[in-house]
């Protein structure tokens, strides 16, 4: 098959429960990403409108200049309520409306209109109960995109993406691999910063956790923490839900050796 006939369109897109939180965990994957000349995007569910800081339009402008560390091809904001992120909302509904304001709905039109070949979805355990259902609700988009006879507005074709992976957010769930974002950790920490309301330490004001003083510190303790299991500076956790099939085992760990030095050390 040819590019020019792929069912693929983007390469990459993040699904975000808030605006800044896919720059805060897997920041370091789309700039390595656009580093190595893909095409990536990100779709934010809400506009973050019941954060304790800042306003719906500083925290868009906060966003845009975060794509543009990024290099990011694509970023689209669904306008989902804050705090009210739902799976199952809007299934009450006549098929008609259902088709175009249900979330699930919405999800599976940009899914089938942007055709990302990998897909970054929230990990379904999370401290934030936006987190843990924006993970439903991707997933469950993700399923329906492929069925042919569920409707969007406008009316699209199924698709299926190439591979999904999960990323931790709080929670520190075993991954199943590590991405070596070294070269991609400062332009990371420069997109995390531009959300300013967000991640600034203040003395007045309500207190966050985002904000807290050690915020940014535990940001760059975690990501050595992963890089250091595979034995680079900075890296960044994923899981894949279901078993990764290898046609060719000796290539892949050929391409990826990272684990080779802390399992087999040079002989003394």
């Amino acid at each position: 098959m040819t590019a020019v006939d792929s069912p693929y369109g983007l390469d990459v897109l993040a699904f975000g429960p808030h605006p800044d939180d896919v720059e805060l965990f897997c920041g370091g994957f789309l700039a390595r990403m656009v580093d190595l000349g893909y095409r990536t995007g990100i779709v934010d569910l809400t506009r973050g409108e019941k954060s304790s800081r800042g306003t719906p339009e500083s925290r868009a402008a906060e966003t845009e200049a975060a794509s543009r560390v990024l290099g990011l091809s694509v970023r689209e904001n669904l306008g989902l309520p804050d705090g009210w992120i739902d799976p199952w909302a809007g299934f009450e509904a006549p098929e008609a409306e259902r088709s175009r304001t249900a979330p699930v709905a919405r999800v599976v039109e940009v899914l089938r209109r942007l055709r990302p070949e990998l897909v970054l979805v929230p990990w379904q355990q999370e401290r934030h109960p936006d987190h843990e259902a924006t993970s439903a609700l991707v997933t469950r988009a993700l399923f329906f995109a492929s069925v042919r006879k569920f409707e969007t507005e406008p009316p699209s074709a199924s698709f299926t993406p190439r591979q999904v992976l999960y990323y931790p957010m709080r929670h520190l769930a075993e991954p199943s691999f590590v991405v070596d974002v070294s070269a991609a950790h400062e332009r990371k920490m420069a997109a995390i910063r531009c959300y300013a309301s967000q991640v600034e330490p203040r003395a007045d004001g309500p207190q966050t956790l985002v904000g807290s003083p050690l915020s940014l510190t535990s940001l760059e303790a975690r990501d050595r923490f992963y890089g250091a299991r595979i034995g680079v500076s900075h890296g960044e956790p994923y899981v894949l839900r279901e078993t990764l099939g290898l046609s060719d085992p000796l290539e892949h760990f050929r391409r990826n050796s990272f684990a080779r030095p802390l399992f087999f050390p040079e002989s003394r």
